[in-house]
């Protein structure tokens, strides 16, 4: 479908780029990404994704929006304190580009619940737990969808893309294993988090989603980017296919898992 005047517009600098074009806007246009967390890393996604035409975002989270996340958490303001962040999400997005059609889900991902990824092109997690980065991993390679897992600590931050069904590519699990003990995970309220540190690393996570979807540059499917706040530097590694993983190995997901609606 030809773009129209107002898109032609609004988008004129992504159609100027070879590598996007027409052709890649227009897969904006149609796409539909999942974001996990509404978050530090999930706000600024959601900014650039929406800012960018995504056709459909669908958030998945169910806090509320404290005071101590307007520190980091740059789609929400004093008035949202209370509010579900997907609501608060929902009212962001339709500021920057009503065009966008916002699924808000205020749900929290468990192993018997897993996200509804029908028709969904690329998902990004920027949750804050290895269980649920677990349990999207899953998700992600039994609906063959790809994978932006997006992490930060203090002054750090990682980020990888994942197409683990794909028999030469790892998965999510193959990189952190099964063995995490929840006790052992920082959290934010106890490290501490450099506001500008989760940005980064949320418009990050937005530029390899819109890469799944145009193709444009190089493909970074298996790649681990690593980067330094306190230095800065980034440098990146390939992570092997784990054959022994457990989602992605071996032996085949065969177990039945309800879906989030």
């Amino acid at each position: 479908m030809p773009l129209t005047d107002t898109q032609l517009d609004r988008y004129a600098r992504h159609l100027v780029l070879r590598e996007i074009g027409g052709a890649g806007q227009a897969r904006l246009l149609a796409a539909h990404i999942v974001l996990i967390g509404a978050g530090g890393i999930g706000c600024p996604a959601i900014a650039y994704l929406a800012a960018a035409g995504v056709g459909r975002l669908t958030v998945i989270d169910d806090d509320m929006v404290s005071l101590s996340n307007l520190q980091r958490q740059i789609l929400y303001s004093e008035a949202d304190i209370g509010r579900l962040k997907v609501d608060a999400a929902r009212n962001a997005c339709a500021r920057l580009n009503p065009g966008v059609a916002f699924n808000g889900i205020a749900a929290r991902i468990k192993p018997d619940v897993w996200p509804d990824l029908s028709g969904a092109d690329c998902v990004i997690d920027g949750s804050d737990n290895f269980a649920t980065r677990l349990i999207v991993n899953d998700a992600c390679v039994s609906a063959q969808v790809p994978l932006v897992s997006a992490a930060i600590g203090q002054f750090h931050g990682q980020i990888g893309t994942f197409y683990g069904w794909e028999a030469d590519k790892p998965c999510y699990r193959c990189f952190v294993g099964d063995a995490h003990d929840p006790e052992d995970c920082d959290s934010c309220a106890e490290q501490g988090v450099l506001g500008a540190m989760v940005g980064m690393m949320g418009s990050f996570a937005a530029m390899e989603a819109i890469r799944v979807v145009t193709g444009f540059g190089d493909e970074q499917a298996g790649k681990l980017h690593i980067v330094d706040g306190l230095r800065p530097q980034m440098r990146s590694i390939r992570l092997p296919k784990d054959p022994g993983c457990s989602t992605c190995g071996v032996t085949a997901i065969t177990s039945h898992r309800a879906a989030l609606v």
